[in-house]
C-alpha cells in the first residue's frame, strides 16, 4: 500500500513551513489512496520542547490532517538503529572535532557543509580520542525527484564519510531515518527541499543495508521576507484553517473548499520547482 509519513522535530509548536511539508505528504498519501504515518523525530533531546509534540499532534487533528496507527517517536527506537549499524562493516570511529574539520576542509558541500576530509579514515592520528562514528562512501547516487528533477551525487568528493553516531552518542538523522522509513513501510518520502541534498547519503545506506528506496518528492521551504528558513522558535504563531489554503496556493495546487476536494485535485505536477520561496498572503 502506498505509504507516506510526516516526521516533525518537538522543539516548538508546528509552523506554516512544517504545515506545507504536511500537507503536500498528506495530500500525495490520501490521493493514493494510501496511509500516512506520523513519527516524531525526538532523538536530538537538547532540542526538544516539553509538550512540543503534543501540540503539533493537536494541531493536525484540528487541521483534519489525521494520521492512520500509532505515532512513533524515535527515541523509543534506539535499539532498531543498534541493530542496523551493526550491520555496516564500513564504519571507523573519527576522533576530529567541528573546529578541526573546518579548518582542514577543503570544500563545501550542496547544502553548506563542510566536506570531510577523511582526516581519520586510515586509523585515528596518535592522540586523538574517539568521538563521532563514520562511515566509509565511495561512488556516485542519482536521485529523480518527482518535483526538482534529477540530482547526482558524489558522495566522496562533495560530502565525504558522514556521521552515522555523534560525538555525544546520539544516532544522527542520516541513520535514524533510513531505518525509520524501511521498518514503517515508507514508499513515498514527501518533505521540504533543505533536505534534498542529504537524500543521497540516505539512498547510500539504503543500499548498503538491503532497504526498499522509496519515492522522492522536496517541496519549496518556506522562507521568510529575508530568505531566512520558517522555523519553530521564530514563527510560533496559531496555525489556523486559513493557513491551509495559504499552504495549497504555496504548493501550485487548486483553491479548494474541503480537504476532499484538495485531494481529488492534487497534482504534484503544479509544485513549483523551486527549492525555497517566500509564504504567500
Amino acid at each position: 500500500m502506498p505509504t507516506g509519513r510526516f516526521a516533525p522535530s518537538p522543539s516548538g509548536p508546528l509552523h506554516f513551513g512544517s504545515l506545507v511539508a504536511a500537507l503536500a505528504s498528506w495530500l500525495d498519501a490520501r490521493a493514493a489512496a494510501g496511509r500516512w504515518l506520523v513519527r516524531i523525530e525526538d532523538l536530538d533531546q537538547p532540542r526538544v520542547q516539553h509538550g512540543a509534540a503534543d501540540e503539533i499532534l493537536r494541531t493536525l487533528d484540528r487541521l483534519g490532517l489525521y494520521w492512520d496507527g500509532e505515532v512513533t517517536f524515535q527515541s523509543q527506537r534506539i535499539a532498531r538503529y543498534e541493530q542496523a549499524l551493526a550491520r555496516l562493516s564500513n564504519t571507523y570511529l573519527c576522533g576530529c572535532s567541528r573546529r578541526e574539520i573546518a579548518d582542514s576542509a577543503v570544500s563545501l558541500a550542496a547544502d553548506g557543509a563542510q566536506v570531510y576530509p577523511g582526516t581519520c579514515r586510515a586509523g585515528m592520528p596518535a592522540g586523538k580520542a574517539a568521538r563521532a562514528l563514520r562511515i566509509r562512501v565511495a561512488g556516485t547516487v542519482k536521485l529523480r525527484d518527482r518535483v526538482q528533477g534529477e540530482l547526482t551525487q558524489d558522495l566522496a568528493r562533495e560530502v565525504g564519510d558522514f556521521v552515522l553516531r555523534r560525538a555525544d552518542g546520539q544516532f544522527a538523522y542520516q541513520l535514524a531515518v533510513v531505518v525509520d522509513d524501511a521498518e514503517q513501510g515508507v514508499s513515498d518520502v514527501v518533505r521540504g527541499a533543505d533536505l534534498l541534498e542529504s537524500t543521497p547519503r540516505q539512498i547510500y545506506l539504503q543500499r548498503l543495508l538491503g532497504f526498499p528506496i522509496p519515492r522522492y518528492l522536496h517541496v519549496p521551504v518556506v522562507v521568510d521576507a529575508n530568505g531566512a528558513k520558517l522555523s519553530k522558535q521564530t514563527d510560533a504563531r496559531g496555525i489556523d484553517r486559513v493557513d491551509l489554503q495559504r499552504a495549497l496556493r504555496f504548493l501550485g495546487q487548486p483553491p479548494s473548499r474541503t480537504l476532499g476536494e484538495a485531494v481529488r485535485a492534487w497534482n504534484p505536477a503544479l509544485i513549483p520547482a523551486r527549492r525555497a520561496a517566500a509564504q504567500p498572503p
